[in-house]
C-alpha cells in the first residue's frame, strides 16, 4: 500500500528545521562492502553533461541489490563506470568505486589502468548482459571460448580448462554438457546462451555479479529459471549480486534492498520489502503503479504523466517534480539530497519525515 502521509497533498507535514539529511546510503552495521560506490559522477560529451549524479550505494558480500528504473535513468551507465566500460565520451568526472574491501586487496576501479584491469576483470568482477550472442564469437564454440578464458586468466592447461568447462555448464544448469561444449552460439537458444554467459561470468570465482537487463529479452519460464539459478549461485558461492532491471518483479523475487534511479540519480533506496510495501518517493509509488506486483499489482495499471528531463538537464531543484502529483514550489526551490525515512531507508523527498521546512517557498 501507499504510505500515508499526514496533511493534504500540497501541504506536507514537517518536523523541525535543522534536522540533518544523510549524505548517502547508510552500510548496515557490521558488514564489509565488497562494492562501495562514493559520489559518482558521469558526464557525457565535450558540455560536460552530467548523466549519472553523485550516486552512492554499498554491496557486502552475498548481497544482492536490485537498480531500478526507466529507460535512460543512468542504470547502465552506472554499472558500466563499475565495470570500466563506459560508451566513447562517456567519463567519470568524480567519485570512484572501490572492490575489493570484502577480502581481496582493495582495486580503485574508476582510476584502473588497463594492465590492472585485466587483473580484475574476470576474475574478480564478473557480467551478464541482455544479448548474450553479441558478447559471443559467433565462429567459436562456446565450450572453446569459456575454456580460452579459464587458460588465460587461471592457467589451466588445456585439458584442465576442457574439464572446468564440462563442469561449469552442469552448474548452470545445461543439458548434455559435454555437446553444449561443441556447439557455436547460433545453435543455442536465448536461455541457453545465457547460461553460458552466466559460466563465463562465474568462472573464475569473482566477488561481484552484475546483471544488466539479463532476462529481459527471455520469456516468462526462461527468465524465472535464470532468476533462480542467480539465487542459488549467489548462495553456493557468496556472489554480491547487482542487478539492473527496470522489473520491479523481478527485484522483488531475488533482491535483499532495492536502489531506485531516476533522471541519474537515486531517489529512494532500501530494504526491498520496505520499499515496495511502503514506497516514500512518489517516483517508486508510479512505478508500483505501472507495475503488477503485491497489493499494488490488484489495482487497474496506470501509467506515469509526462516524460523524464533530458539526459544531463539541469533543474532547480527535484528532477521528478514536473511528473509529480504532490509537488509543492518547495519542489523546486533547491536540491532535495535523501533523508531517511526510516532503518537503512532513504528517500531524496521533501515529504520525508526527516526533511526541514524550507523557508519562503510555500504552494
Amino acid at each position: 500500500m501507499p504510505p500515508s502521509h499526514s496533511g493534504e497533498a500540497g501541504s506536507p507535514h514537517r518536523p523541525e528545521a535543522g534536522t540533518a539529511a544523510l549524505p548517502r546510503e547508510p552500510r548496515p552495521a557490521g558488514t564489509t562492502a565488497v562494492l562501495d560506490v562514493e559520489g559518482l559522477t558521469v558526464t557525457v560529451g565535450g558540455s560536460r553533461t552530467r548523466a549519472v549524479r553523485d550516486v552512492s550505494f554499498t554491496l557486502a558480500r552475498g548481497e544482492s541489490v536490485g537498480l531500478v528504473g526507466e529507460s535512460g535513468s543512468g542504470k547502465s551507465l552506472t554499472c558500466r563506470s563499475v565495470l570500466g566500460v563506459l560508451p566513447p565520451g562517456c567519463e567519470v568526472s568524480s567519485g570512484r568505486a572501490v572492490l575489493g574491501n570484502g577480502g581481496g586487496e582493495a582495486a580503485e576501479l574508476t582510476a584502473l589502468t588497463r594492465k590492472r584491469w585485466d587483473a580484475v576483470r574476470g576474475r574478480r568482477l564478473g557480467a551478464v548482459f541482455q544479448d548474450p550472442a553479441s558478447y559471443l564469437n559467433p565462429a567459436l564454440t562456446v565450450g572453446r571460448q569459456l575454456a580460452e578464458q579459464l587458460r588465460v586468466k587461471l592457467g589451466l592447461s588445456r585439458t584442465e580448462a576442457h574439464a572446468r568447462a564440462v563442469e561449469l555448464f552442469t552448474d548452470v544448469g545445461l543439458h548434455r554438457p559435454s555437446d553444449v561444449y561443441h556447439q557455436y552460439p547460433h545453435e543455442l537458444s536465448g536461455g541457453m546462451l545465457q547460461r553460458v554467459l552466466i559460466a563465463v561470468a562465474i568462472s573464475c570465482e569473482p566477488e561481484l555479479l552484475i546483471a544488466d537487463e539479463a532476462t529481459t529479452a527471455l520469456d516468462v519460464v526462461i527468465q524465472a529459471e535464470i532468476l533462480e539459478l542467480l539465487r542459488r549461485l549467489r548462495a553456493e558461492h557468496g556472489l554480491a549480486l547487482l542487478l539492473v532491471t527496470h522489473d520491479l518483479a523481478v527485484v522483488a523475487e531475488i533482491c535483499d534492498r532495492i536502489l531506485v534511479m531516476y533522471a541519474g540519480e537515486i531517489v529512494e533506496n532500501g530494504p526491498t520489502a520496505g520499499v515496495l510495501a511502503a514506497p516514500a518517493h512518489p517516483y517508486t509509488e508510479a512505478l508500483l503503479r505501472v507495475a503488477s506486483i503485491g497489493e499494488w499489482g490488484r489495482r487497474e495499471l496506470d501509467t506515469i504523466p509526462g516524460r523524464p528531463p533530458e539526459a544531463g538537464a539541469e533543474l532547480p531543484g527535484c528532477r521528478f517534480a514536473d511528473r509529480c502529483a504532490y509537488v509543492t514550489t518547495e519542489c523546486t526551490a533547491g536540491p532535495v539530497p535523501l533523508y531517511s525515512v526510516g532503518e537503512h531507508h532513504q528517500s531524496r523527498c521533501l515529504r520525508a519525515p526527516a526533511a526541514p521546512a524550507r523557508e519562503g517557498a510555500r504552494a
